[in-house]
Parts: structure tokens; C-alpha cells; sequence
């Protein structure tokens, strides 16, 4: 399903040392170490020096009204933008090299997708598996294993067949968080996962990403929802082109803070 996924840059197997470097210095180095970023598109300043780190075994929500630079900052972990000014780690390596080695996983906003690819639930999930299937890209008993366990996961395991884009907005969300799932990453991006979906998806996916931090993975998720944020994140980065607060999500959320991103008139809505 082309880049909006990014299944065909993870279809290159990391070479072992950056899979090795990657894992083995965990303890040492955080998950995402994003260090005096800036990104310019021409003459429009998307993102201005922003600094944000995040350690595993947390949940940070990235907050930021449209425009803000959420979108430019998830490309740049990803290593599709190269920051003008800056560097970004992930895992103690270069982006790319973390995304070759599984260690990075993305689950993209609904709008970044071609739900018309001829791709059932399963096929979907298996993406997450190519970069260890080599150039043959012919699923082995692990393969499926881990792909029937993902399923299990995110509880799509009887709608496996189903092409793609008929599922609903929350089971379309599910499948792709099955994917990085099946990937086996410990470092996951997504962009507006509870955007269109219904609350028994909003539960599950929120539910599921608390187990995952709480088993050592590190996600950064961008979200709209301000009201359930505390419930689904350790910390919070409040982002208008640059960092405007970072720490606990009851700080970060403070009207004065909120005001200064999203305008006076927040406050009359929280």
C-alpha cells in the first residue's frame, strides 16, 4: 500500500549490527531523541528547533492544533524528512536504520491509506513481518504465528479475510496497530489513532497500547482527544512549530498552555 504504510522501505533487512546496536544499548540511550529539530518546506517554517525525548515504557500524546507540525514531526522520526537543522535518534540509530531493523513501527491517519488496495485484514497484518522474510517475502510458521497472534490482539482475528477497506474506521485503526504489532516493534508512532473510530475500538487500542508500555515499548501517539489523554499518556509534548511544554499531562494541559496553542477560546472549551 505504497510509502502511507511503509511497508516497502521495511522490506530491507537491517544489517545485524544495526539491529544489535539498536537492542542492545536500550537501557542506555531513550527511545526517541528528537534534538534541536527544524524543517522548513521552501520558505514555510514547519517545525523550529524542537527538542523531545521519550524513554521506554511510557505513552506520550503529541498535542497541537492542525498546522502545528505533528504530521512533519512523525516524518522525521520516520526518516522520510530530513530535518534541516538537527538529528533525531530512535533507539540510539539513525531513523531508517531503526525502521529496517522492526524496531519502528507507524500507524498512519486513515487518510494516508488506499483502502481500495486489494489486501485482506491478514495480508495487512503480514506486512509488519517482511523485513524478516527476505527478498521472497513467503511467510514461515513464525511469520504466521505472529500474525494470527496480532490478529488475537487487536481482535480482528474472524474478520482476517476481509479486504481491507471494508472494515469500519475503529477496525481499519485495530489492523494497522496489529501490523506493528506483528512487526515486533518497541518504538511505535501513530497519527490520530481515535480519529472516526467507535468506543469499542477508542477502549481497545487504549488498552492495548497501556500493556505494551507497560511490557517496554515507547509510543508516541497525536491526538485531538484532549479529555482522554491523561488516561492514555504518561507525559504530553504541546507542539505549535516548536515545543511549547512537555511533562505530565495535567501540566501540559493547563488553559494557559492550551491558550497559547490553540487561541483564547479554548478556554471557554475545556
Amino acid at each position: 500500500m505504497g510509502d502511507a504504510n511503509g511497508t516497502r522501505e521495511s522490506s530491507d533487512a537491517a544489517a545485524p549490527s544495526e539491529v544489535r546496536e539498536a537492542g542492545d544499548t536500550r537501557e542506555a540511550v531513550s527511545a526517541i531523541e528528537v534534538e534541536g529539530v527544524t524543517v522548513r518546506y521552501g520558505e514555510v517554517l514547519a517545525l523550529d528547533d524542537v527538542t523531545v525525548r521519550l524513554e521506554h515504557g511510557r505513552v506520550c500524546g503529541l498535542v497541537g492544533m492542525n498546522g502545528s507540525g505533528k504530521s512533519t514531526l512523525f516524518k522525521t522520526i520516520m526518516g522520510s524528512i530530513e530535518p534541516d537543522h538537527g538529528t533525531v535518534l530512535v533507539d540510539g540509530v539513525a531513523p531508517k536504520a531503526a525502521r529496517r531493523g522492526g524496531v519502528l513501527g507507524y500507524v498512519p491517519q486513515s487518510e494516508d491509506v488506499d483502502w481500495s488496495f486489494p489486501l485482506s485484514v491478514r495480508d495487512v497484518v503480514m506486512t509488519g513481518r517482511y523485513g524478516r522474510m527476505g527478498f521472497t517475502r513467503r511467510p514461515r510458521r513464525a511469520d504466521r504465528e505472529a500474525v494470527a497472534e496480532a490478529l488475537e490482539r487487536v481482535e480482528l482475528t474472524d474478520l482476517g479475510d476481509r479486504q481491507i477497506g471494508r472494515l469500519s474506521g475503529g477496525q481499519k485503526k485495530r489492523a494497522f496497530v496489529g501490523r506493528a504489532l506483528a512487526q515486533g516493534a518497541t518504538v511505535l508512532l501513530l497519527d490520530e489513532p481515535f480519529a472516526g473510530v467507535d468506543k469499542r475500538s477508542e477502549a481497545a487500542i487504549t488498552g492495548l497500547l497501556r500493556e505494551l508500555a507497560a511490557a517496554g515499548a515507547a509510543i508516541l501517539v497525536s491526538t485531538h482527544d484532549l479529555h482522554a489523554l491523561p488516561g492514555l499518556a504518561d507525559e504530553a509534548v504541546l507542539l505549535m512549530r516548536t515545543v511549547l511544554a512537555q511533562g505530565d499531562p495535567e501540566t501540559v494541559l493547563r488553559p494557559e498552555n492550551l491558550a497559547a496553542a490553540f487561541g483564547l477560546d479554548v478556554l471557554d472549551r475545556v
